[in-house]
């Protein structure tokens, strides 16, 4: 039997206009694929894995934001190796009803003339870098601050939530639940099974097809070769680990599931337009500069 996807309530709070919280747990207690009647805006502040939204799966690591719009099925699998030497992954999340956004707009003049021209998504969005700086610097403020306090930060944020321009869709509304629950049980397959070869026969029998129609069915839902789904993945984990570890590139290469490490080389350059030991290199002095920069 298919797991449905949850139609997940925030939890009511009749003293607070809208949801947060700053959380650490184990990455199995992260919710499932679930929807609910709210803006969520998250940031991850520990860990890497698959993030489901609509139609869409991608990898995502830590310092990345997203806003997913109400209604949308998503779910945030975090690989377990990624959780932090307590076994915790970490991520700041506000959610908001659009009523909040609009009985906000009615009482604020200074907000309306902000956000009445503004076109309201209904993809999911993950900023750019500047963008995304600037809405962790909000979050972490709510964090340390009181109700009182969140509440103003909001009124502030909401304008960078929905005027940014650096920012790119990662997730339409899905045709169906159906076709969203597969894809997620795809997007979890991969994550268990990476650092392994993984077998076409395998993964499609894990969801109830044959090779031929999982092959069909991949490429007609994501625009690629499942193939091609298995080393974004890989390569996108292998960048979190050169810029978050001092591993040595061979063994990264072979924690990601490259068997080769010439080959292992030769993809990240082709992929990422430079090779390992340059992308490590420029990661770091970039996060040197963007910390030099806040001070």
């Amino acid at each position: 039997m298919e797991e449905a996807v949850i139609p997940y309530e925030l939890p009511e709070v009749d003293d607070h206009s809208f949801f947060f919280i700053a959380q650490r747990i184990a990455p199995s207690l992260e919710a499932k694929l679930h929807r609910h009647d709210a803006w969520e805006l998250c940031c991850v502040t520990h860990g890497r894995g698959i993030r489901s939204a609509g139609d869409t799966q991608q990898p995502f690591s830590a310092g990345e934001v997203v806003l997913i719009p109400p209604q949308m099925a998503h779910c945030w699998s975090y690989a377990p190796e990624s959780a932090d030497v307590r076994g915790e992954i970490g991520y700041l999340m506000a959610a908001f009803a659009h009523s909040f956004v609009e009985k906000c707009m009615a009482v604020f003049p200074e907000l309306r003339n902000r956000l009445e021209e503004v076109r309201f998504p209904t993809e999911a969005l993950r900023f750019g870098y500047a963008t995304a700086q600037t809405i962790r610097a909000s979050l972490e403020r709510m964090a340390a601050t009181d109700e009182l306090g969140r509440a103003c930060e909001m009124l502030r944020l909401l304008p960078t939530v929905f005027r940014s321009v650096d920012r790119v869709a990662v997730g339409r509304p899905t045709r169906s639940e159906k076709e969203a629950r597969r894809m997620q049980r795809i997007a979890e397959y991969v994550m268990a099974h990476y650092v392994h070869p993984i077998a076409l026969d395998g993964i499609a029998a894990e969801i109830g097809m044959n090779r031929s129609a999982f092959c069909t069915f991949f490429k007609k839902a994501k625009g690629i070769t499942f193939s091609e789904f298995v080393t974004r993945y890989r390569l996108h984990t292998a960048c979190g680990l050169l810029r978050d570890s001092d591993k040595p590139v061979a063994e990264i290469c072979y924690l990601v599931g490259f068997r080769d490490i010439p080959h292992f080389v030769r993809v990240f350059t082709g992929r990422m337009g430079l090779p390992p030991t340059r992308y490590r290199a420029l990661s770091r002095s970039q996060r040197e500069a963007g910390a030099d920069s806040g001070k």
